[in-house]
């Protein structure tokens, strides 16, 4: 008799076990329900409450304040990179001086919302005027737009520093020991060595920053600087058309989506040889 045919019989699978409707289960469901409900609901609100006509008038202001809003975070975002790097080295550093004051920098602007930050330079820095006009920079901070873009870069830099400071810490030690070894320069050895793989540990969080400022310049309305949510409440105050916030969440949506697809299209890139 050959071995085959000493085989037993396959035995069909187990059945699959029954899942229990829970609660928990129930309210999932109920909650999913409403949320499809309520989408739909303003999807036909949309359709039904369409305007060509309010469109055509206040479609060239919704693009406009699009405008500032894009400047305004990518300015800020720019110059907050650049404002971060003396900041992430004052929070690595020895010197207990400038970590203490890099810390104090960091735990102040992370620890205060951004609207208090806005408010105490646009309304607070309006007391010194004498001393900002003695200085010439009065005409500076008089203006909505630069006070928007002075707080929102102090802010970025104190979340960006953070980024590259654990960025920095995450390299393992071998790479310091590494270029040591081999007689480069710290500085050398920092730029050409270290920061390069630092960034690509920053990369996803660098781009979440991005995106929570793009959220959070809309509070730059309340200011007076007619950015796309500026815009927004000057079209809603002359139509009293709620479609107008529905037009301005579209189009904060889709420039949300197009910078996590752009930030995952460069990951994909730079890491495509940690891929195996």
């Amino acid at each position: 008799m050959s071995h085959a045919e000493t085989m037993l019989p396959a035995l069909p699978p187990p059945p699959e076990a029954l899942k229990r409707y829970t609660l928990s289960r129930l309210i999932g469901h109920i909650l999913l329900g409403v949320w499809l409900a309520a989408s739909v609901g303003i999807f036909l609100f949309a359709v039904e409450s369409w305007s060509p006509e309010k469109f055509t008038k206040y479609g060239p202001s919704f693009l406009s304040g699009l405008r500032v809003t894009l400047t305004l975070v990518a300015i800020s975002i720019v110059l907050g990179g650049i404002l971060s790097l003396p900041i992430a080295y004052g929070r690595m550093t020895k010197n207990k001086v400038l970590s203490w004051i890099a810390y104090g920098y960091v735990y102040f602007f992370r620890g205060t919302p951004l609207i208090t930050q806005l408010f105490l330079v646009y309304y607070g820095l309006g007391s010194f005027r004498p001393y900002l006009e003695a200085v010439g920079l009065w005409s500076l901070f008089k203006d909505a737009w630069f006070c928007a873009l002075f707080t929102f870069t102090l802010n970025t830099a104190a979340y960006q520093a953070e980024i590259l400071r654990g960025a920095i810490e995450s390299v393992p030690r071998g790479q310091h020991e590494g270029a040591a070894a081999l007689g480069l320069p710290k500085s050398v050895a920092f730029f050409k060595i270290i920061l390069p793989q630092a960034m690509i540990v920053a990369l996803r969080p660098y781009g979440n920053e991005i995106i929570l400022m793009i959220k959070g310049s809309a509070i730059v309305a309340i200011v007076t600087v007619f950015d796309l949510m500026g815009e927004t409440r000057r079209a809603f105050s002359r139509t009293y058309d709620f479609q107008m916030y529905l037009w301005a969440a579209v189009l904060y949506l889709i420039m949300v989506e197009v910078l996590r697809n752009l930030w995952a299209w460069i990951e994909t890139r730079l890491t495509r040889h940690l891929k195996r």
